[in-house]
Order: structure tokens, then C-alpha cells, then sequence
């Protein structure tokens, strides 16, 4: 595939104006270019959803979920799994990224890596990449060397593999298991996949790691229970949720959280059946971590 047939490289006349234009009417015309990427997300839904509820089964029996990018769309990767730490408490390795070129390409641009496929398969050998895994190979263009090489390595060693591109029928869709194509059409800028591309990436990596997560048991309802409280913001936090669900008062839900390590499901359960920290513990675990069936609320 060539650049040339790529509409994420395609110049559109409507754009062609842009260094003649004001401030506002720059922004004006960015604001409706960017709202049609939702659009193009809620057009992508069937596969985006078929390769989430094949993640998360995996996930379920102890797989990890890795992205895997060159340039915005691996920094996009590492972005999304550096937030699953804190917000739903993951254990280490379970959700990485590989960028090509290594952490320093993550604020120093390394562009040359993208061409590297010998790097790209090396890179998920070292990550000791199996069949439980889920690999998301993440590339605009749907093209780029390096992740089209980790993808292809990854499904050979038998990991689930996804391609996200922002282009139709491109060599990653092929290469993996599941395609994801949202065809967010030419950039204000042509080329700047950042821009729209990007956007559109981020939702759906968005998806990605929300849903898995809550299919995981990481959520009650809508509320972060599995969240490292690591800082003031996050234990005021941790205080309203414990308060949310068991009807305590501010001082009994702090109490709780303060005798369970601040570790809200924990806490909830001790509080509602009036449990010591281990035995609470032992309900969590045998409940697999869920809330809501810890609190008998669901078979």
C-alpha cells in the first residue's frame, strides 16, 4: 500500500486556505473536523467490540494487554496503559505499551524506528509475549514496519493480536486477528495524523482499557473502587465512594478505609458485614475481586 492511497495522507482542497485564516476561523474549522471522529468511532463499533470482549477473555485467565506504536500513536499506547495503574490498580506488566525506539522516543522523536522490523519482532519476544496475551498494534497509516512485524511475531507465538488503523484494507488490518479501521478521512494538515487520527485513536484505546477493566470486576457501577488512593484528591475520593455504597457517615467510611489500607472494595465489605481486614479480604478473593458479587448482590 502506498501513500499515495492513503486518505490520512490525502490533501483536502477544503483545508487548502488554512494559512490564510484567522485565529477563530482556524480553530472553527479544527473544532468540525475533529467533530466528525466520534462519527467514525460509532462506524468502527462492531470490530472494536468483537476485539474487546476477545480481550478481556483472555484478560480473565491471567493474560496481559499490550499496545504497541511508533511515534503519536505509540505514545498514545503509553498513555493509556500508564493510567491503568492508578485508576483501576493493576498489577505491574498486566497493561503495557512498546513504542519503537524505546522510553526516550516517548518525548524524543525517534521516527527512523518505525522502519525497523527486526526491532518490532524482537521487541515482543522480550516482552515474552504468549497466548494469553492481547496485542494492540496501533498505526494511522495501517502500514508501518515496526508494528506490523510485533503484530505479525505476536500472533505467530498464538497472542490474540488487533490492528487500529485510521485507513481501509491496509496491511495491519490483514496481519491481525481482529481490524479495527476508523476512517477519519484527510487532516487539517495533510499528513499530521496527530491530529484526527490521533483523536480517534485515543477514544477507542479509551474503550479498549475502560471496558476490559470493568468486564474485569475493576468497577461498581460506575464508580473507580479499584483506584490507588496515592494522593489527597484520591483518598477524598476513596472516603465518597465508601460512603456512596455503604450509607456511612464520613468518619465511619475514613475508619474503614484507614483499617483496610485505603483499599475502597476492601473496606466495603468489611464495613457492610462487619468483617476484620483479612476476612474481608477473603471474601474479595473469593468473590474474584467483584464488588458486587462480594456484596451478594449478583450469582
Amino acid at each position: 500500500m502506498n501513500l499515495s492511497e492513503l486518505t490520512t495522507e490525502s490533501a483536502d482542497p477544503r483545508f487548502a486556505g488554512i494559512d490564510t485564516m484567522s485565529v477563530g476561523e482556524l480553530a472553527a474549522t479544527m473544532n468540525a473536523a475533529d467533530a466528525t471522529v466520534p462519527g467514525a468511532v460509532q462506524t468502527a463499533l462492531p470490530s472494536i467490540t468483537a476485539a474487546i470482549e476477545a480481550a478481556a477473555a483472555r484478560m480473565e485467565t491471567g493474560g496481559r494487554l499490550v499496545y504497541v506504536g511508533a511515534g503519536t500513536p505509540g505514545r498514545l499506547g503509553v498513555l493509556d496503559a500508564s493510567e491503568c495503574p492508578p485508576t483501576f490498580s493493576t498489577p505491574p506488566g498486566q497493561v503495557f505499551a512498546i513504542i519503537a525506539g524505546g522510553a526516550s522516543a516517548i518525548v524524543s522523536p525517534c521516527e527512523g524506528a518505525e522502519d525497523d522490523e527486526e526491532a518490532g519482532a524482537a521487541a515482543i519476544d522480550a516482552a515474552d509475549i504468549g497466548p494469553l496475551d492481547t496485542v494492540v498494534g496501533i498505526a494511522s497509516s495501517g502500514r508501518t514496519p515496526y508494528v506490523l512485524a510485533a503484530v505479525r511475531r505476536a500472533r505467530e507465538l498464538g497472542a490474540l493480536t488487533v490492528g487500529l488503523s485510521c485507513n481501509a484494507g491496509t496491511p495491519l488490518s490483514a496481519a491481525a486477528e481482529h481490524a479495527i479501521e476508523v476512517l477519519v478521512g484527510p487532516e487539517v494538515i495533510s499528513g499530521s495524523t496527530r491530529l484526527k487520527a490521533g483523536t480517534a485513536q485515543k477514544l477507542v484505546l479509551n474503550m479498549f482499557s475502560t471496558i476490559v477493566m470493568v468486564r474485569l470486576g475493576k468497577t461498581y457501577g460506575n464508580l473507580m473502587v479499584d483506584v490507588k488512593a496515592s494522593n489527597g484528591k484520591l483518598r477524598e475520593r476513596a472516603v465518597r465512594m465508601v460512603r456512596a455504597i455503604t450509607g456511612a457517615g464520613r468518619e465511619e467510611a475514613l475508619a474503614a478505609l484507614d483499617a483496610n489500607g485505603f483499599n475502597v472494595k476492601q473496606a466495603v465489605v468489611a464495613s457492610r458485614f462487619g468483617l476484620s481486614p483479612q476476612d474481608a479480604a477473603a471474601r474479595l478473593a473469593a468473590a474474584g475481586g467483584r464488588l458486587r458479587v462480594a456484596l451478594g448482590e449478583t450469582a
